[in-house]
Protein backbone atom coordinates (compact mmCIF):
# COMPACT_ATOMS: atom_id res chain seq x y z
CA UNK A 1 0.00 0.00 0.00
CA UNK A 2 3.06 2.57 0.35
CA UNK A 3 3.32 2.54 -3.67
CA UNK A 4 -0.10 3.46 -3.73
CA UNK A 5 0.37 6.25 -1.66
CA UNK A 6 3.78 7.53 -3.20
CA UNK A 7 2.06 7.21 -6.64
CA UNK A 8 -0.82 9.60 -5.40
CA UNK A 9 1.39 11.93 -4.17
CA UNK A 10 2.18 12.96 -7.68
CA UNK A 11 -0.54 15.55 -9.25
CA UNK A 12 -0.60 14.36 -12.60
CA UNK A 13 -1.14 10.64 -11.43
CA UNK A 14 -3.78 11.60 -9.85
CA UNK A 15 -5.27 13.34 -12.70
CA UNK A 16 -4.87 10.56 -14.62
CA UNK A 17 -6.46 8.37 -12.50
CA UNK A 18 -9.30 11.30 -12.82
CA UNK A 19 -9.29 10.03 -16.46
CA UNK A 20 -9.38 6.47 -16.04
CA UNK A 21 -12.19 7.30 -13.31
CA UNK A 22 -14.24 8.02 -16.22
CA UNK A 23 -13.50 5.25 -18.91
CA UNK A 24 -10.68 2.93 -19.74
CA UNK A 25 -7.73 4.95 -22.16
CA UNK A 26 -4.72 3.89 -24.11
CA UNK A 27 -1.58 6.19 -23.32
CA UNK A 28 -1.95 7.76 -26.33
CA UNK A 29 -5.25 9.21 -25.48
CA UNK A 30 -4.10 10.46 -22.11
CA UNK A 31 -1.07 12.14 -23.34
CA UNK A 32 -3.64 14.13 -24.93
CA UNK A 33 -4.57 15.62 -22.11
CA UNK A 34 -1.07 16.65 -20.36
CA UNK A 35 1.69 19.05 -22.12
CA UNK A 36 4.38 16.67 -21.22
CA UNK A 37 6.46 14.12 -23.37
CA UNK A 38 4.70 11.04 -23.75
CA UNK A 39 7.57 8.61 -22.37
CA UNK A 40 7.16 10.75 -19.38
CA UNK A 41 2.98 9.72 -19.43
CA UNK A 42 4.57 6.04 -20.02
CA UNK A 43 6.33 6.44 -16.66
CA UNK A 44 3.64 7.54 -14.59
CA UNK A 45 1.28 4.72 -15.96
CA UNK A 46 4.14 2.15 -14.85
CA UNK A 47 4.58 3.68 -11.64
CA UNK A 48 0.32 3.95 -11.21
CA UNK A 49 0.62 0.12 -12.39
CA UNK A 50 3.42 -1.12 -9.88
CA UNK A 51 1.37 0.19 -7.42
CA UNK A 52 -1.42 -1.52 -8.09
CA UNK A 53 -3.59 1.30 -8.58
CA UNK A 54 -4.40 0.48 -12.68
CA UNK A 55 -4.19 -2.54 -14.85
CA UNK A 56 -3.60 -2.69 -18.74
CA UNK A 57 -5.05 -5.12 -21.30
CA UNK A 58 -3.40 -5.69 -24.63
CA UNK A 59 -6.43 -5.22 -26.97
CA UNK A 60 -4.56 -5.75 -30.77
CA UNK A 61 -2.11 -2.73 -31.05
CA UNK A 62 -3.02 -0.79 -28.42
CA UNK A 63 -2.75 -1.12 -24.42
CA UNK A 64 -5.58 0.05 -22.25
CA UNK A 65 -5.52 0.98 -19.30
CA UNK A 66 -8.21 1.37 -16.69
CA UNK A 67 -8.68 1.81 -12.97
CA UNK A 68 -7.96 -1.59 -10.10
CA UNK A 69 -10.32 -0.66 -7.12
CA UNK A 70 -8.15 -3.47 -5.20
CA UNK A 71 -6.07 -1.04 -3.44
CA UNK A 72 -8.67 1.59 -3.54
CA UNK A 73 -10.61 -0.79 -1.13
CA UNK A 74 -7.51 -1.64 1.09
CA UNK A 75 -6.78 1.27 1.22
CA UNK A 76 -10.56 2.65 2.78
CA UNK A 77 -10.34 -0.28 4.60
CA UNK A 78 -6.83 0.95 6.24
CA UNK A 79 -8.25 4.56 6.48
CA UNK A 80 -11.62 3.35 8.74
CA UNK A 81 -9.74 1.06 10.73
CA UNK A 82 -6.96 3.95 11.65
CA UNK A 83 -10.37 6.33 12.34
CA UNK A 84 -11.95 3.48 14.57
CA UNK A 85 -8.81 3.27 16.44
CA UNK A 86 -8.60 6.76 16.91
CA UNK A 87 -12.60 6.77 17.64
CA UNK A 88 -11.69 3.89 20.50
CA UNK A 89 -9.36 6.46 22.60
CA UNK A 90 -11.67 8.95 22.82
Amino acid sequence: MGDAFKALSDPTRRKILELLQVQPLNAGEIAEYFHISKPSISHHLAILKNSGLIVDERKGQNIIYSIDTTVFQDMMKWFMNFKNMGDNEK
